[in-house]
């Protein structure tokens, strides 16, 4: 590899070290694609298309920075959000970091810092009462009830991302009228492999979905809306209808919070945290490749935990 080009000419480079060595999903390469070019567009546009790793400067990161935070999004004619902004500046730190793996001189990658935006770090989460007033808000009389309170609880029990559990198949699931541990293998995004352990609530809540299906669809959440799909095709309930699903039974259990099914796995974690589960395992059950994704956490167990400690001294009269 030639170790003196410019930092445009290393895009095909970075791409075959992410997909060989960092094992990165073709999805995730076309999007570092993207955003990586918006930087070189930015290169072009202040005349620096020949910079060198080497020669890039912190002053070079933090003219980019300015550049992303004032452009203007053609689609919503709306400057880019923080998030957004990020995955620009993500997708510049993993070219560093490729930098770094190669032994080519340039900028640490953690002089890319990330915008900060208070609230992108807001976790919505629910509270006890409230997980229990959701998860019994399906009937128990109907097939759609039963498949409605067993995705709740499997979404609860497991931290499933929402397209994890849209992906589900019933031969994953061998539930017998005996069985109280169940543990299944999960393929998460870049392909990562973890596995995901089910409750008993779960469990028996699955169990009696399962005794009620009749049909041969391989999915384990299937739709039973009238006139649906023809009946050689499958009836997998898709991610939309699985966020449509969960949001139905926010409105009913009353809660305050609208609720996603990112919620419950943002629930999942935090219910961990309180029980005294450490970091580093949450991040297993999670699937983060960083811990620093499951840092997020911290913040709101900190917060719990600070309002108990203000609550008991405060109380106190000497």
């Amino acid at each position: 590899m030639d170790k003196n080009k410019s930092i445009i000419k290393y895009l095909v480079d970075f791409l075959d070290y992410s997909e060989i060595e960092k094992g990165l999903s073709s999805k995730t390469q076309e999007n570092y694609t993207r955003f990586l070019r918006k930087f070189f567009v930015w290169l072009k546009m202040v005349k620096l298309e020949a910079l060198k790793p080497a020669q890039l400067t912190p002053e070079h990161i933090w003219q980019y920075k300015v550049h992303l935070s004032r452009h203007i999004d053609p689609k919503t004619r709306k400057t880019l959000k923080k998030t957004t902004q990020n995955y620009y500046l993500i997708a510049l730190r993993s070219l560093l970091e490729f930098f770094v793996e190669k032994d080519i001189s340039s900028l640490p990658p953690s002089k890319v810092k990330l915008s900060k935006d208070k609230a992108d770090k807001e976790i919505k989460f629910l509270k006890l009462e409230q997980l229990s007033q959701l998860l019994s808000a399906p009937s128990s009389s109907t097939i759609i009830g039963l498949r409605d309170r067993a995705l709740l609880e499997t979404l609860f029990s497991t931290g499933l991302r929402v397209a994890e559990l849209a992906a589900l198949n019933r031969d994953q699931l061998r539930i017998k009228d005996e069985t109280h541990d169940l543990e299944i293998a999960v393929v998460g995004k870049g392909s990562k492999i973890r596995t995901v352990y089910f409750s008993e609530r779960a469990i028996k809540a699955l169990r009696f979905y399962l005794q009620e299906r009749k049909d041969m669809d391989d999915a384990l959440f299937i739709n039973y809306k009238r006139g649906g799909a023809k009946s050689n095709a499958s009836r997998r309930l898709t991610v939309k209808s699985l966020e449509d699903i969960v949001k139905k039974y926010v409105l009913i259990a009353g809660l305050p919070v609208m609720a996603t099914p990112h919620t419950l796995r943002h629930s999942f974690a935090t219910d961990l945290l309180n029980q005294g589960v450490d970091l580093r395992t949450v991040q297993e059950f999670l699937g983060h490749s960083n811990i620093a994704t499951t840092q997020i956490y911290t913040h709101v167990t900190n917060k719990q935990l600070r309002d108990i400690h203000r609550k008991v001294h405060d109380s106190r009269k000497f």
